[in-house]
């Protein structure tokens, strides 16, 4: 599926029967066959017992009511009851096994598709929407769903009830079976034509929510700036248009389903009414009774029942193409980073990192990113990334934890290539902290916790006294029980990246990088973290990408990138000298910082006087 059908608004609810889907789709379904084939031994005898009834009443009316029969009446209505009460139990078990069923097909489907986005590689979920990704796991699987639930079952039991419907009407009486069927052609050219028209209505509709959804979603998510910008009457008449599409789209689909239905319930009854006509010329001639006439109209109105359902049972089952398309779309794809066939362990490593005439592109048809990038750094040094905006730096270490891999050249760590070691061994002696670090729901503990389940309360206390954290969670009542909530929205942006700091220190990471990991924070909370990374940096090796002059002019080894390639190379003293892009943008740095002190004392002053 292309780039462009994920981004599509328009995305097709219905596809064409494929048969292979099919077949695949089955596969869920399989681990389930006997319970299934349970289900369909109910179904079947239920359906005897629904096709017994009009029978019963035809002989209720002539043996019994007409030949004033009271004991026979009496039989067959406590027969009609158990009857009654066996397809009410029938339904019951049905229901229940075939939702047991259609349950477990889902969990299994929705576990496969969730383990397997887990280990989908970054350049998967580049530029693909995060809301049609969870339409996949919760709208298409759904559909699935109802196709197994609703669909299957529903297929055996109104195919079985058709074919039982027209051989007991051609068994009673053939001539009235073919008038009965005289106005078929007439409903199939309506339903046939009007049908399609109905559901594209309802697509439409459906489609109009969508939008009516991500607006507000859009809304509530940008409040801050929709307010800041003072667009709320903007957006009123941008939601009024889109809300009265939805309305219009809804009333059209209701008109049409108002007009549609009624005629043919028309039809249907005109092909009873002859019935009724010519049933009754017979009786009063004498060949037929008046039982079996009503019980051949109640045959007959049973017919168009099943008719209708499998109508809806073959759009559920073109909107489960539609939905088996996209699942197997995320299915089939492989993970473009992943473990060699024969991936060894990384054994535990110093922290020697070396890039070797590395070059990377995000794809095909994309420039390159990242082009002749040779650095060796040793053990235990803390080396800083600087240059302009999108030169690559966040691209170098995404090489370095394999987030993506190198177009050309080979990223070692103590003399392993990254490619030749799993995945799991590498990152579990790595650890990262981005600009806008991710909070889990939960408490702060399971934050803490999160890179090191194993950790002893010590050391979680420790990790957390080292940035500050206790200081801010000894404020809450609950302590490090804390429900943060989603996001981690109960706190704030300074205290959210102390909680990510502490999270990675105590993975105990032997190689840190660091994101612009302190550009959130304020000035005093970066003191803080710049002096707890005094003691913990000691012994790891430390990549360090960011802007602040107090974050990089410690480092052991400054690198200066630009345009994809490095620049620059040396110490804060040593670049100084050279007058390159470093020393001008320390020296920008400088004059911005001067100037805000000057504009704080001129407050100061005036204020003062």
């Amino acid at each position: 599926m292309s780039q462009v059908e994920w981004d599509s608004e328009d995305e097709l609810e219905e596809k064409p029967f494929q048969l292979a889907y099919v077949r695949r789709l089955f596969r869920y379904v399989l681990p389930y066959r006997r319970t299934l084939g349970i289900v369909i031994l109910i179904v079947l005898l239920n359906m005897g017992l629904s096709l017994a009834e009009p029978l019963m009443l035809g002989y209720m009316i002539d043996d019994g009511i007409v030949k004033k029969d009271f004991e026979l009446i009496t039989w067959l209505g406590v027969s009609l009851l158990a009857f009654r009460l066996i397809g009410w139990l029938f339904g019951y078990l049905h229901t229940k096994l075939i939702n047991f069923t259609g349950q477990r097909v889902l969990f299994d489907l929705r576990q496969q598709l969730f383990n397997h986005l887990q280990t989908l590689s970054f350049r998967f979920f580049d530029g693909r929407p995060a809301g049609k990704i969870m339409s996949r796991i919760t709208n298409d699987t759904n559909a699935i769903g109802e196709l197994v639930n609703g669909g299957l079952i529903t297929t055996v039991m109104e195919v079985t009830h058709l074919v039982g419907i027209v051989a007991i009407l051609f068994w009673m009486d053939w001539q009235l079976a073919l008038l009965s069927f005289i106005t078929f052609p007439l409903l199939y050219l309506i339903v046939g034509k009007l049908r399609p028209k109905i559901e594209g209505s309802w697509s439409k509709s459906r489609r109009t929510m969508s939008a009516i959804n991500g607006n507000v979603n859009e809304t509530i998510q940008g409040m801050r700036v929709v307010q800041a910008f003072s667009r709320q009457n903007a957006n009123d008449k941008k939601f009024n248009e889109i809300n009265s599409n939805n309305k219009s789209a809804f009333m059209r689909a209701i008109r049409m389903e108002s007009t549609v239905w009624p005629l043919v319930e028309l039809i249907g009854m005109i092909g009873t009414c002859i019935v009724v006509w010519f049933g009754a010329k017979r009786v009063i001639d004498g060949a037929l009774t008046i039982g079996f006439v009503m019980a051949f109209i109640n045959y007959l109105w049973r017919f168009w029942g099943p008719l209708s359902a499998l109508s809806k049972v073959y759009s559920q089952l073109l909107s489960a193409m539609a939905s088996a398309e996209r699942l197997f779309e995320i299915l089939d794809t492989e993970p473009e980073v992943k473990n060699a066939a024969r991936a060894k362990e990384l054994p535990l490593i110093r922290g020697e990192v070396e890039f070797k005439d590395v070059a990377f592109q995000y794809g095909p048809d994309k420039p390159e990113v990242l082009h002749d990038i040779n650095l060796k750094v040793k053990p235990g040094q803390r080396i800083a990334i600087v240059g302009p905006t999108g030169a690559g730096k966040s691209t170098i270490v995404n090489l370095l934890m394999r987030f993506y891999d190198v177009t050309a050249g080979q990223v070692t760590i103590d003399g392993h290539d990254v490619k030749d070691v799993t995945l799991e061994s590498l990152r579990s002696q790595m650890g990262i902290v981005l600009q806008d670090s991710f909070i889990f729901s939960g408490t702060i503990e399971e934050n803490l916790r999160y890179g090191n389940e194993d950790a002893t309360d010590e050391q979680l206390m420790e990790a957390a006294k080292s940035v500050r954290i206790d200081q801010f969670v000894s404020k809450f009542a609950d302590g490090y029980q804390t429900q943060v909530e989603e996001r981690g929205s109960k706190l704030s942006v300074g205290q959210r990246q102390l909680l990510a700091f502490g999270r990675v220190l105590l993975s105990d990471p032997r190689i840190l990088i660091l994101d612009e990991a302190t550009s959130s924070v304020d000035t005093e909370t970066e003191l803080h973290i710049q002096t707890a990374l005094a003691r913990v940096l000691e012994g790891r090796t430390a990549f360090i990408i960011a802007h602040r002059l107090s974050t990089i002019r410690d480092a052991d080894l400054i690198v200066v990138v630009r345009d994809g390639s490095i620049t620059e190379l040396g110490t804060h003293d040593e670049l100084m000298k050279t007058s390159g892009l470093y020393a001008n943008l320390v020296h920008s740095q400088l004059l911005m910082q001067q100037s805000f002190n000057d504009v704080l004392n001129e407050k100061s002053e005036q204020q003062v006087g």
